[in-house]
C-alpha cells in the first residue's frame, strides 16, 4: 500500500533530484528516484549487516567457538536451542 512522504529539500538537493529524473535520465520522476536511492541505501545496510556477521564469525572460529558439523542441522540448531536456553 503506497504511503506519501514529504520531504523539504535545499535548493542545492532539489537540483540535484531535477538533474536526475525527467527526460533524459533513468527516472520518470522524482518518486522514481528518491525509491531507487532509498533501495539502494538499505542495500548497503543489509550488505554491511552481512559482513558485521561473517566477521563475527571469523573470529568464533579464531576463538576456537566451533562446533562440528555432521551434516544435521536441524539437530545442531536444536542442540544449540537447547544449550543457549540452559544459559539463559
Amino acid at each position: 500500500m503506497p504511503h506519501s512522504l514529504n520531504l523539504s529539500l535545499t535548493d542545492e538537493l532539489r537540483a540535484f533530484v531535477d538533474e536526475n529524473c525527467g527526460d533524459g535520465t533513468l527516472f520518470a520522476t522524482p518518486s522514481e528516484f528518491v525509491r531507487d536511492l532509498l533501495r539502494q541505501r538499505k542495500a548497503q545496510v543489509e550488505a554491511a549487516e552481512i559482513r558485521d556477521a561473517i566477521v563475527a564469525g571469523y573470529e568464533d572460529a579464531i576463538a576456537g567457538r566451533t562446533v562440528t558439523y555432521d551434516g544435521n542441522l536441524r539437530a545442531l540448531l536444536r542442540e544449540h536451542r537447547a544449550t543457549r536456553g540452559n544459559k539463559a
